[in-house]
């Protein structure tokens, strides 16, 4: 009989299969080891039900290995699937810009290339050390500011409703706390709670894994199962990332909005569903409505309720509140001291904009308890925690969004180009401006691709589409 516990899984994420070898035979004593070379290899991994305890990633990712965009967005995608996981970065980018990015994208720790094995191994310990806590308190949230007791009182008006509820926010402000605390608030907390993120799911998937199939509905369905519908019985289901649920299955879930009436993929048999639906975005479902990429009544039975969590730089002194109380968490789940900063320490600290939210704020104190513990934290000590080119960037977008620019002006930059060309093409110069505009959006945002769309006013699904024109162009032009 075996009486060891499971081992913990890894996932190891490196183009060099010398590297990636080499750590999985140090590390396999201690982890269960999943290894991929590229970013969609390892989204396949986790769309297989990998759920990582630890990621390891490299930024430095085919199909551009010199550059962090592949990786930054690694990120992203393993926070969607597995919101729970610790991700290291490894990485021969060292620069400190990248180390202050990925952290700032939810990368607990980055460590440079090259690395000793037994380091790791030992580094792996400290991070697990720090479990996320669930929180005691009625509604999740900590905090007396203003936005936050708004928030306080909308979740406890509209958890009493049996209507849809839609929470919108930037990444990072705790959305899924938010839907969390909705359930648990509401009569039906007994009941089952579900979580699904559209955005961490292969499109195609998404109708059979919220509807369920029948046996033999299409290749590899050897048996019949259940959607969440079905799991989430009479209980909640939330829908996160709900602005990336493809345009032709959202009639479906209108249905059953509407009347509860479903049907598994394969099958006649209407099915009824009493599970409240929950739904989360961070994109402005108004404008995808205006520009046709959500449909206008989904997006009206979907808000009967609304609400929208405050970013942290809109919460005052509230920032105060959350530094103490993860302290008070990880100080004491990894038995070490917490840390004071030091005035100079607190005025940077007020000051920051936490483009991260929460969620940035939760690694920095982890990381200062960490380095610091017991110990005066100074404001340089603290600047190196912060991710202050992406605060920098943050503030010139928006002191240059402020600048108008009219009409006239478009159309006379249009008129001097027609008379200079004598062999004009408006479609490879529309062509040329879409580039260049999702090319600077890539280096705005360090190649995070939610955050990239964001900013060019598109969907996700729609920015990986022109990406792939734009590549298909390239290569009939060589």
């Amino acid at each position: 009989m075996n009486d060891q516990l499971p081992k913990l899984s890894l996932l190891i994420v490196d183009d060099d299969p010398l590297i990636s070898d080499s750590l999985s035979y140090f590390l396999a004593r201690d982890y269960s080891i999943t290894v991929a070379s590229t970013r969609p290899a390892a989204i396949t991994k986790l769309r297989e039900g990998v759920a990582p305890a630890i990621a390891l990633i490299d930024l430095g990712l085919p199909p551009k290995p010199h550059d962090p965009e592949e990786g930054f967005a690694l990120i992203g995608d393993i926070l969607a699937h597995s919101p729970e996981t610790r991700i290291v970065v490894l990485s021969g980018q060292s620069e400190e810009s990248h180390a202050r990015h990925a952290r700032t994208l939810g990368a607990t720790e980055f460590v440079p290339k090259p690395v000793d094995p037994e380091f790791l191994r030992r580094l792996f310990s400290r991070v697990l050390a720090f479990r996320d806590k669930t929180p005691t308190i009625d509604d999740g949230f900590i905090g007396q500011s203003q936005p936050i007791k708004k928030l306080r009182a909308q979740l406890r008006q509209f958890s009493r409703s049996p209507f849809p509820v839609l929470i919108e926010g930037e990444s990072g402000t705790g959305k899924e706390l938010a839907a969390a605390a909705v359930h648990r608030l509401s009569d039906r907390s007994a009941k089952p709670f579900l979580a699904l993120n559209c955005a961490a799911i292969s499109p195609n998937l998404v109708e059979a894994t919220l509807f369920g199939h029948g046996r033999g509905a299409f290749t590899g369905a050897t048996g019949a199962r259940n959607g969440y519908f079905e799991d989430a019985s009479d209980g909640t289901l939330f829908l996160d990332e709900i602005g990336e649920l493809p345009l032709e299955l959202q009639p479906k879930l209108l249905r059953v909005l509407e009347n509860g009436e479903f049907q598994r993929i394969g099958e006649t048999q209407t099915r009824r569903s009493a599970a409240r639906i929950v739904a989360a975005t961070n994109r402005d479902l108004r404008k995808e409505v205006r520009e046709g990429r959500f449909r206008g009544d989904l997006y009206h039975r979907l808000s009967v309720f609304a609400i929208t969590l405050p970013p942290l730089r809109e919460q005052g002194t509230d920032r105060h509140l959350l530094f103490e109380h993860f302290q008070q968490i990880y100080a004491s789940q990894a038995n070490l001291a917490p840390v004071t900063l030091s005035s100079e320490a607190k005025e940077r600290f007020d000051a920051y904009q936490f483009t991260g939210n929460v969620r940035e704020l939760r690694n920095i104190v982890i990381r200062l308890i960490t380095k610091h513990s017991g110990s005066m934290v100074n404001r340089a000590d603290l600047e190196t925690e912060l991710d202050v080119d992406t605060e920098a960037l943050t503030a010139k977008i928006s002191s240059t969004l402020t600048i108008p620019v009219s009409a006239e002006n478009i159309t006379a930059i249009a008129r001097d180009e027609l008379l200079r060309s004598s062999n004009f093409d408006l479609d490879r110069t529309l062509q040329a401006w879409e580039s260049a505009y999702i090319e600077a959006a890539q280096h705005l945002s360090h190649g995070n691709i939610s955050q990239a769309a964001r900013l060019l006013g598109l969907n996700r699904t729609t920015l990986y589409n022109r990406l792939e024109n734009i590549a298909r162009e390239k290569r009939r032009e060589t």
